[in-house]
This record gives structure tokens, C-alpha cells and sequence, in this order.
């Protein structure tokens, strides 16, 4: 770390202007009695903004005075932080960010103007209108390189336009901030770009998708791992009559006698008993087989056992509800998905509807014209769903848990993109959601609307809402 110390000549004084102090008595009161000291840092920025944009001693004495702290708490402060400068930096103080990004965008050529214009690091020019130094990342990356002057950043620079800046700035002359190759933030510049220039990427419709797309890959990839962790079927117990091939043909999620007995996800798997199961599990038969695997009576037999094996034991087939819960889910193409919608948006003009919008992308979910019995379901229990959300979709004619739960992908995704926040319903899981409500359950979501725990989401006949 640098020593920093102040600079040798000081003023005599130093006072806050009328306008100053009141801000600052702002900044006091924010923090509750004893905790005043609190608001140094700000004070000490302010005092340097009025003094030239350098922070005297008789400044941080004044500071220290005003928060009731010793000086030295002041002194310390203000020598540890860049941002105070403890010396004249001139009129106007040039920090030329000279990070990675600045660098490999020409900074260097920037801090050669600054060497032959100005002269040495934060010392001012003769005429006291500029000083310049070397900082670190000023967070303006994209439009790299830059530099800040005083409180303004100025982007996109070269050699020409930063000497073309410090002409106008010693001259009086009006200054543009910001971006100086016309760029309105951080956009991709003018001209061919081929990168970063899908729609969707500036008009929202992606926020979250990633974490969708995340999650889907990590639920296809669960049955992958927990194969990877079964056990191998030659750690079954074998017998000479019965030999190794007896295991190979044991399905993945063949009953067990012990109530709590695991059955792995993988072929070949036999199931893993827990240390209370095996203790009331039958004695074990000869040849090191327990009584809940002998083999079963031929009617039992599923009709695709091999018949080239006769000494493979055969169990009863699974219930189809347990065979399609092992099987993984296919994991959707959020990626193509999100490219195609923001390639349809895309086509749109800029001042579209909300339906149009919609229509683009998905089908809207067919709606009722009141509710059912006169009496809507609390949309607002859904996480999610917030009073203003709540009111969007009783307009589209949806009223109940189930009609959410019944909505297709397609409806989704205009519902969705209706509502202004692609994903979102996703990503919230809004239809599981529903479909627990619609069945009379409740959610852990649910059960804090309804104890008045979520103010936002409080409301109708049976909510009273709260925050009224």
C-alpha cells in the first residue's frame, strides 16, 4: 500500500457552505443516535467536492467535529481511501482507468496524451487546471477505454478524441459525457457485430432463463449419477447353483420384503436395505438368497423374460406409475425455445401490444367469462402471483387453481410473455403450485398467505388485504 500523507501546504479553515451543511445534516439523520459516525465517508466526499476536489486537514477536522470523532478516526479514513485525494489536483482531475479491459483497448495510448499534456501523476499543470493519475477499474468495461473527469465519465476514447476533450475543458467549451463515438450505454458499437445481437437479449424475455435451463440439465442428469453410485451387480451374493448371472437379471426396482428397503434406479441393481430393515429381514436361504427372492410362481413371470436364460430368477412386473417415475424426464430445449420466441419478437414492431406480443409465441389459454359459483379462487396463494398479476389474469377469464394447472406449453409461454416476464411462470413453478391448490392442499407459499405473513400477496374475501 502507498504512503499516503497530506499535502504540506494547508488553508487555514475550512467551513461547509449553507447548501453543504444542510446536506449533510441529511446524511446525519439517517443514521440513529451514537451512530452518527456513520456518515464520515459521505461528509468527507462532500468536503472535497466543495474544496476543489482535495480534502484539507482543516476539512477533516470540521468532519470530525460534526460527528463527535476523534480526529485521528478521520485521518485514517481519509488516508486509506483512493478516492480522497489529499492534495490540489487542479480545475479538472483527470483518473485514467488502466485495468485489463482499458488496457487491451488502448489506455496506454490515453496515458501517453496525459504524460505530454499534462506531465507527471496528480501533479497539477502550471495554469492549475489539470492533474491526472492512474486508477484502478472505474466499471465502465464495455465502453473501454475511459477515463473520469471530476464527477463525469467520458468513453469510447483515443488519442484524438481525449485531446480533442482537454482542449474543450481548458477552453470552457460545452463537453459531451459519456460515450464519444455516439453509442447511447453500452450497446454493441455501430456497424457489423456478430455477437450479442439477439433481441432477447435487450428486451428482457430471457431474465432467469438460465437458471431454468440449469435446473433441467441437472434433474436429466440425477438418474446418471445415481447409476454411477449403485452398487455393481457382482456385490450380490451368489450361490454355486444359482451363479453370477443370477444378479445381472434381477430388476432395478424388484420388490423387497423389508418395508423400508431401497431399490436403486439402475439395471442389474439389487435393493439396498437400511440397517432396521435388514434386522427383521427373513433368514436367508441357501445358497445366500433371501426368502422375499426366490423365484416366483411362473404366472408371475413378465412376458419378457429371456428365455435363453433358465436360471435367471424372475420378479413380478412394476406398476407402470413406478416405471415411468424411474425413467428421467426429457429435459425441454430452453435454449432453441428462447431463440426462437426472441427471433419471433424480433420481427415485431416496436410499439406492438402486449397481445400481439403474446401472439407471437404461444396460444392464449382459453378463459371463462366469470368464475365458477360467483366465487373466484385466491390467485394471490400462488407464489408469484401478486395482486396486479392476480387482476391481469381474472381479465384473460382465469379465476381458478385449475385452470393454470391445466395450461399447455404453448399457453405458458403466452401467458408469459402477456404478462411481461417470460419464464417466470417456470421458474416459479406456478402450475405444481396450482394443481396442489386445486386439489384442496396447500403450499408452504399458501400457508403463509393465509396466516398474513405476505403482505403483497393478502387480498379478498377470505385475505383481508393488509397493506391498505
Amino acid at each position: 500500500m502507498a504512503v499516503r500523507r497530506l499535502a504540506l501546504e494547508q488553508p487555514a479553515s475550512f467551513a461547509f457552505t449553507p447548501a453543504s451543511k444542510a446536506w449533510c445534516d441529511a446524511q446525519i439523520a439517517k443514521y440513529p443516535a451514537g451512530r452518527q459516525a456513520s456518515a464520515v465517508i459521505p461528509l468527507l466526499w462532500k468536503a472535497q467536492a466543495q474544496n476543489s476536489y482535495w480534502l484539507p486537514k482543516p476539512a477533516m477536522e470540521c468532519v470530525a467535529a460534526m460527528l463527535g470523532m476523534p480526529y485521528i478516526r478521520v485521518l485514517e479514513i481519509a488516508t486509506f481511501y483512493s478516492m480522497f485525494n489529499l492534495e490540489p489536483v487542479g480545475r479538472y482531475f483527470i483518473q485514467l482507468c488502466g485495468t485489463t479491459p482499458c488496457m487491451l483497448r488502448g489506455s496506454n495510448d490515453i496515458r501517453a496524451v496525459c504524460e505530454k499534456r499534462i506531465g507527471e501523476q496528480r501533479k497539477p499543470t502550471r495554469d492549475g487546471l489539470f492533474a491526472w493519475a492512474e486508477v484502478e477499474c472505474l466499471g465502465a468495461c464495455c465502453n473501454a477505454p475511459m477515463v473520469q473527469v471530476n464527477d463525469d465519465y467520458f468513453e469510447d476514447l483515443d488519442p484524438a478524441s481525449f485531446s480533442a476533450l482537454l482542449d474543450d475543458l481548458a477552453s470552457g467549451r460545452p463537453v459531451k459525457r459519456g460515450s464519444q463515438v455516439k453509442r447511447v450505454s453500452s450497446e454493441p458499437m455501430p456497424g457489423p457485430v456478430t455477437t450479442l445481437m439477439e433481441a432477447g437479449l435487450f428486451d428482457g424475455s430471457v431474465v432467469g432463463a438460465w437458471k431454468a435451463r440449469f435446473e433441467e440439465r441437472a434433474k436429466a442428469a440425477a438418474p446418471a449419477k445415481a447409476a454411477a453410485a449403485a452398487p455393481p451387480a457382482s456385490a450380490l451374493p451368489t450361490s454355486p447353483a444359482v451363479g453370477a448371472s443370477t444378479a445381472a437379471a434381477i430388476p432395478a426396482a424388484a420388490a423387497s420384503s423389508a418395508p423400508d428397503a431401497i431399490a436403486s434406479p439402475t439395471s442389474g441393481s439389487a435393493p439396498v436395505m437400511t440397517a432396521e430393515a435388514a434386522k427383521s429381514a427373513p433368514a436367508p436361504l441357501p445358497g445366500g438368497l433371501a426368502a422375499s427372492q426366490a423365484p416366483v410362481a411362473s404366472a408371475a413371470v413378465p412376458a419378457a423374460a429371456p428365455a435363453s436364460r433358465p436360471d435367471a430368477i424372475a420378479y413380478p412386473a412394476l406398476p407402470p406409475m413406478i416405471v415411468a417415475a424411474l425413467q428421467p424426464a426429457p429435459a425441454m430445449d430452453r435454449v432453441a425455445e428462447d431463440a426462437a420466441h426472441a427471433a419471433k419478437l424480433a420481427t415485431l414492431p416496436k410499439d406492438a401490444t402486449p397481445e400481439q406480443k403474446a401472439d407471437a409465441v404461444g396460444v392464449r389459454p382459453a378463459g371463462l367469462k366469470a368464475a365458477r359459483a360467483g366465487t373466484a379462487d385466491d390467485l394471490k396463494r400462488v407464489s408469484g402471483i401478486g395482486k396486479v398479476n392476480e387482476a391481469k389474469l381474472n381479465l384473460l377469464g382465469i379465476f381458478h387453481f385449475d385452470q393454470i394447472a391445466a395450461w399447455t406449453r404453448r399457453e405458458v409461454h403466452w401467458v408469459g410473455t402477456y404478462l411481461s416476464f417470460p419464464g417466470r411462470i417456470d421458474r416459479e413453478d406456478w402450475q405444481a403450485q396450482a394443481a396442489v391448490l386445486a386439489k384442496g392442499g396447500a403450499t408452504a407459499f399458501s400457508q403463509r398467505v393465509d396466516k398474513g405473513e405476505v403482505p403483497t400477496s393478502s387480498g379478498g374475501p377470505s385475505h383481508p388485504d393488509k397493506t391498505k
